[in-house]
């Protein structure tokens, strides 16, 4: 095992994440690239090894150190799509700790996708499918519009605008799960009206603290109780400039 997945595997279990031996190398092989593709394009602004593990990766796979999150993410037939994936964060560091789920990664910009497919190539990730397209439009297509168990982001937008995002893409019953910062206290009213208009109910503010780091790290899980209505979400670039609540 090299050096930095050594340290990746100890962040792991201080964080209480139980994982497969050989994640931690996938993992670093994932930040080795990130890494190298940083250098010819914009994808992350942390750029200092022991940070991004951090930041990036045990962020990511917090969901799992609660036991009724990783009990969604794993149960039979579960189906996770990435809105806004970027280079990543959380969908592909979660497709690898659990690839017996099934996960698609939507992004607009080809060139992340790019990085990623390179990603799996180099590490075998198979559980994975990559897609073109902005969030409302991918919303609006049969094959993706209420089809997931679960529909994550992490770092995209404020939560009335993260709702719209993700919650036509999920299924009723399902959940959509944000990662936030600590504006989330103030966006969660907005956003928790937002959620209604869309078919969802906010549940409570899941504390993901990394140990060691003063960062406030929190998951939203917003239930799916009703079909999201036709008319959203609206037209691609509507969402951000007029958030719903």
């Amino acid at each position: 095992m090299t050096e930095t997945a050594e340290k990746i595997g100890a962040r792991l279990a201080a964080c209480g994440l139980a994982c497969a031996p050989e994640l931690p190398e996938r993992l670093a092989v994932y930040l080795r690239l990130l890494t190298e593709w940083n250098a010819k394009m914009d994808l992350t602004a942390v750029t200092e090894e022991a940070e991004a593990v951090d930041r990036h990766l045990v962020d990511s796979l917090m969901p799992l150190a609660f036991p009724a999150l990783r009990e969604a993410f794993t149960a039979k037939d579960a189906s996770v799509i990435d809105v806004g994936t970027g280079a990543g964060f959380p969908g592909l560091a979660l497709a690898m700790a659990l690839p017996d789920t099934r996960f698609k990664l939507l992004d607009a910009q080809r060139k992340r996708l790019d990085f990623l497919a390179a990603v799996m190539a180099e590490t075998g990730v198979q559980n994975v499918e990559l897609i073109h397209l902005r969030a409302e439009d991918g919303a609006r297509q049969p094959a993706l519009r209420e089809r997931f168990q679960i529909a994550v982001a992490r770092a995209v937008a404020p939560l009335p605008v993260l709702a719209e995002y993700l919650l036509p893409y999920v299924k009723p019953e399902g959940m959509a799960l944000c990662w936030k910062g600590p504006a989330l206290r103030e966006e969660l009213e907005r956003g928790a009206r937002a959620a209604h208009i869309l078919g969802g109910r906010v549940g409570e503010i899941i504390p993901a603290p990394i140990p060691g780091r003063d960062w406030e790290h929190l998951l939203l899980p917003i239930r799916k109780v009703k079909p999201t209505p036709k008319a959203y979400p609206r037209r691609s670039g509507t969402p951000g400039r007029e958030p719903l609540g």
